[in-house]
């Protein structure tokens, strides 16, 4: 079964794939733009990103 949980992860995966060493500043720009947006959800949805990619990094 695929779960949220499981979803954000592979988000996680992802972006440091796809990003490499420039991951967090990308997440960082994700971020941004969606506080300037107004998206709350979407900053919430990235933040969890956020801690999952720098969970990784700390593996």
């Amino acid at each position: 079964m695929f779960t949220q949980e499981r979803h954000l992860w592979a988000c996680a995966l992802a972006v440091e794939k796809q990003h490499g060493a420039g991951a967090p500043r990308f997440v960082a720009a994700r971020i941004g733009a969606l506080a300037l947006a107004g998206d709350g959800a979407g900053v919430e949805r990235w933040k969890t990103i956020a801690a999952k990619l720098n969970a990784l990094a700390r593996t």
